[in-house]
């Protein structure tokens, strides 16, 4: 035997012993992996669960409304569709649709106006009591909704505007929504001011270096921004409870709760159907733009 052969015999069950210790882990890892995975997956049906049964519950008669089995068998039928499209109080359900869509939409473009500025002042303009200023900012996050309410609600019925949207709109030019301006503030800190002091050497003031610097490079914080007033707007179920009691002026969570009456027959077939039809606007935006609201959240939370 050749000193060759001799170290090929050695070296051979060395290689088999090293990989056996290699797969060993390796395999431990995967069952991990696997476990985890399963855990997920069983967490997530939970979580999806009531959604299914509602998409199943929208194509039920409402005699088999209380099946607790995801499919609808033999008792499917799209009346719920048809009844819940035809609305509440003689007003169509898109009627409803419309005017969530209008306060959104305005509530969005406020809230990205008047926090955007708001936002740009604290993180790059020097002013006095400027951190008095925004600790009080940050302290209305810590105060109840409730709190204000009433003083509120006098206030806005004193310049007659009940059963109007501005009690929406207003307050969002005004930049009350502390969360956001706080999120914004972070993200603009993040930004090199190296690059403010070149569009000054340019000749561009603080309106310039707002719209030309800061904002072009604000996209993912922006879009957070708007897509979370979107929701917010969209879901508000109290705020129109209190302005608004005309039918016609109802936004979607007022029409579906109008679906339910605790005195004579309630309509859950509609209810549940239109509960489907008012999920597919939020859920577009956030399939939409999930890119840009997941890295406006990592670089917002994690910078600053």
């Amino acid at each position: 035997m050749t000193i060759t052969e001799s170290e090929s015999v050695v070296v051979g069950p060395v290689r088999n012993r090293r990989q056996g210790s290699r797969r060993g882990p390796e395999r431990a890892t995967g069952k991990r992996q696997f476990y985890r995975h399963l855990l997920l997956i069983a967490m997530a049906s939970v979580m999806f669960y009531p959604l299914a049964w509602m998409l199943g519950a929208s194509f039920r008669d409402d005699s088999q409304i209380t099946n607790p089995g995801l499919w609808p068998g033999d008792a499917l039928t799209l009346d719920g569709y048809a009844k819940g499209w035809e609305g509440v109080g003689g007003t169509p359900f898109w009627r409803f649709i419309l005017n969530s869509l209008v306060i959104s939409g305005l509530c969005v473009a406020a809230n990205l106006i008047a926090c955007s500025l708001t936002a740009y002042a604290f993180a790059r303009i020097n002013f006095r009591f400027k951190k008095i200023w925004f600790g009080v900012m940050l302290g209305t996050l810590m105060l109840p909704h409730h709190v204000i309410l009433i003083p509120q609600y006098i206030m806005f019925r004193e310049f007659h505007w009940i059963n109007t949207y501005l009690p929406f709109i207003v307050p969002k030019i005004l930049a009350t929504d502390a969360f956001f301006i706080f999120l914004l503030v972070q993200f603009f800190r993040a930004i090199p001011r190296e690059l403010d002091e070149a569009a000054r050497i340019d000749g561009l003031g603080h309106t310039g270096i707002f719209f030309r610097v800061i904002l072009p490079l604000s996209k993912p914080a922006l879009a957070t921004t708007a897509i979370f007033t979107f929701i917010y707007s969209w879901n508000d179920f109290f705020t129109p409870l209190i302005y608004l009691t005309k039918p016609e002026l109802y936004t979607v969570p007022l029409a579906l709760r109008s679906f339910i009456d605790a005195t004579s027959y309630s309509a859950f077939g509609a209810l549940f159907a239109m509960s489907i039809v008012s999920l597919l606007p939020v859920l577009g935006i956030f399939i939409a733009f999930q890119r840009l609201l997941v890295e406006g959240i990592a670089t917002s939370g994690m910078k600053g």
